[in-house]
Order: C-alpha cells, then sequence, then structure tokens
C-alpha cells in the first residue's frame, strides 16, 4: 500500500468515528498531506552529501475550518507528520528531526483555503551537521479549491497593526512600548505557571514592530521552539515561556 493510500485508509478509519463531524469543511486532509509533501519538495536544500528539506511545518486555516479542527488537531498532526517522515524516506530526502505540524489561523483565508509555510530547524544531533543553517519561516503559499496556488499576502504593516498576545484562553492587546511578562502579579501580563521567572520577558515596541526579550529568565524562551534572547516578531510566531504557549498577531 503507498503511503498515501494507507494516510487514505487511516483518516478514513477516523472519520468513521468522531472525525465525521470535523471535516465538513472544504479543506480535506489527504489533500493537505499532498501539498505538504509538495512544499517539502519545492523547499529542498542541498548539502555536499545531503538533500535536506524542511522539518517544521505551520498549515494556515480560515476561522470556521480550524474551529471544526481543533478537537481533532492533535490526531490528525501525528498523521500528517507520520505521512511526512515515511515520503522523506521513500524520496531519499534527508532531515534533521521528524516532522512537526503546526496549526494556527489566519483570518484572511476563506473556507476550504489554507495556507503552508516551512522552516528548516536544526539541532545538535550527528545528522544535521552537514545541514544548512537554520531559516526563519519562509513565504506562505495558499491553496484553494477553485484557484491557483498564491503567496499569501503579508497583510499591514507591523507599525500600524494592532499586536494580540493569545494564549490561556485569553486575548491580550499589546500597548505602549514595554510589556513585561511573568510570574509577579506586578508583570504586565502575568502568566500562572511556575516554570516562568516572575519577570521572565519582556516585549518592545520601537515603532517598526514588536520584539521580545529574555530577562534572565531561568528556563529560557523560544520562539517557534528555537531557543532565542531575543527575536523579531512577526504574525503567527509562537512564544514558548516555561510550559506556556503564547501566540503572537497582528490584526
Amino acid at each position: 500500500m503507498s503511503v498515501l493510500r494507507n494516510l487514505e485508509a487511516k483518516i478514513g478509519g477516523l472519520v468513521e468515528g468522531a472525525f465525521n463531524r470535523a471535516f465538513k469543511s472544504r479543506v480535506e486532509p489527504v489533500e493537505l498531506a499532498r501539498k505538504l509533501a509538495k512544499e517539502m519538495e519545492e523547499q529542498k536544500t542541498i548539502s555536499v552529501s545531503h538533500t535536506y528539506v524542511p522539518n517544521h511545518y505551520r498549515v494556515f486555516l480560515s476561522p470556521q475550518d480550524r474551529e471544526q479542527f481543533d478537537s481533532y488537531e492533535t490526531a490528525l498532526r501525528k498523521e500528517l507528520s507520520d505521512y511526512l517522515l515515511e515520503h522523506a524516506r521513500a524520496e531519499r530526502l534527508a532531515l534533521t528531526s521528524r516532522p512537526a505540524i503546526e496549526f494556527l489561523t489566519d483570518d484572511r483565508l476563506g473556507l476550504g483555503e489554507f495556507g503552508i509555510q516551512t522552516q528548516l530547524l536544526t539541532d545538535d544531533a550527528p545528522e544535521a551537521e552537514e545541514a544548512p543553517s537554520q531559516g526563519d519561516f519562509g513565504h506562505t503559499m495558499v491553496y484553494s479549491p477553485d484557484r491557483a496556488a498564491r503567496p499569501l499576502d503579508s497583510g499591514p504593516p507591523a507599525s500600524s497593526a494592532r499586536a494580540v498576545l493569545a494564549g490561556e484562553g485569553r486575548r491580550t492587546v499589546l500597548d505602549g512600548s514595554r510589556m513585561v511578562l511573568g510570574r509577579s502579579q506586578e508583570a504586565d501580563i502575568v502568566i500562572n505557571d511556575a516554570n516562568i521567572s516572575r519577570r521572565h520577558a519582556e516585549l518592545r515596541n520601537d515603532g517598526d514592530g514588536w520584539t521580545i526579550v529574555d530577562l534572565g529568565s531561568t528556563n529560557g524562551l523560544k520562539v517557534n521552539r528555537r531557543r532565542v534572547g531575543q527575536a523579531r516578531l512577526r504574525h503567527g510566531d509562537r512564544l514558548t515561556l516555561g510550559v506556556t504557549d503564547l501566540d503572537f498577531e497582528l490584526e
């Protein structure tokens, strides 16, 4: 059985159960798998002895599609990750780690549309020694049921868009020039997580956009799963403080 047929069979079994409520949208999981594999192949990086492909994938969905996927994302992420892993092996493409799938919402997408961003993350594993330096996320390609694939519009500039930090069941509008995140009740954004320092990180606005800076926290700061001391933020970035994930969004 081919890898794609195997995926179809697995998802078919899920659809007979709880998934039959999830896939009322026009985004089909198997089509999503095909386009993820397409992006994998188109974003290849050739080194001395290997052809490396991205191992981190963001999938952007319309609010309606994301709502229907919400309760089933964990199972779907695993199936898509398994599929990409097998696809890379079959095509003799090198990965520095198991593919990771992340779902995000984008209000600019219509029902049935989805966008894909890719990134090559490297680590200290032996198989990553020859891999190119890890890069930022590339462009977002949007796939629609009735239109040709196209790049997603970049949206409003960071300087004019309203910035929001979303997570833990709340959305906080960012204002001013500096906002401290931490466990302390005196922080501008209080996060109840024992793994977070009292003053963990600071969001800074220089007029052209937002930057997040680690304030010497015990457990560090990650942006899109990569540990950083500071990072310029873009729409859709995932911030991890302790065991808490927060999404940076521009409206």
